[in-house]
């Protein structure tokens, strides 16, 4: 079976100003982020930003989920990404993000037959303390992502009442075009033809939706057959 390369590590950095992609958009404390649901990652860590016309920035960034942006923090603040169409590629945690539409997208398996990982959250009601402490929700809970960003939801810590709802959902990038999936029947008819061959495999490995490795797995064997 051909194997593809999964991963594209970053070229060399080359320093420039980053204030032209840059503005500010919070206050925040440094290093009070790790308790903060709409951040993919706990911390800011070095990034590398790899612009349209080939020039590199670096920052300390994170991704916003909720905004499906780039955040930069600097001397307690925090940026938001300005003229995202600029950036070609953000390499960040060991990750190479991707701008599609309005957000970025993790690329988790490169190939001619691309995966991509679009982390969503959505900021919605917490919902009332049950028992032993948990949290209930209803089939009707509203979506509360478009409130306005001057409220310092979406980069600060939401309130109490409020929480990020969060959902993976995979693309598969084929001859340019892009197909989302969030679970294995949609995945079948990306693939009209092979549906058969497919689900052979998926049951033969026991390919489950949640875990990442397992997708990527069944990706290495579609670019393959």
């Amino acid at each position: 079976m051909k194997q593809f390369s999964r991963y594209i590590k970053p070229s060399r950095i080359i320093l420039v100003p980053i204030l032209s992609v840059l503005s500010i958009l919070t206050n925040a404390q440094s290093g009070s982020y790790s308790a903060l649901p709409q951040y993919l990652y706990p911390e800011f860590s070095n990034a590398v930003l790899k612009m349209k016309d080939g020039k590199s920035l670096t920052s300390v960034m994170n991704y916003n989920m909720v905004t499906g942006n780039m955040v930069f923090e600097k001397d307690g603040k925090v940026y938001d990404l300005l003229n995202a169409g600029l950036i070609d590629t953000v390499y960040l945690h060991n990750s190479k993000f991707i701008r599609f539409g309005k957000a970025f997208y993790e690329l988790i398996y490169a190939a001619p037959v691309s995966l991509f990982l679009h982390h969503k959250g959505d900021i919605v009601p917490a919902g009332k303390t049950g028992a032993y402490g948990t949290r209930t929700q209803t089939s009707s809970i509203t979506s509360l992502s478009s409130i306005s960003t001057e409220s310092g939801y979406y980069n600060l810590a939401l309130p109490s009442d409020l929480m990020v709802k969060v959902e993976q959902i995979y693309w598969v990038k084929m001859n340019d075009n892009m197909f989302s999936f969030t679970n294995l029947k949609q995945f079948l008819k990306i693939f009209p033809g092979r549906e058969d061959e497919l689900k052979e495999f998926i049951k033969s490995n026991h390919v489950r939706i949640e875990r990442r490795d397992d997708i990527i797995e069944l990706m290495d064997y579609c670019n393959g057959i």
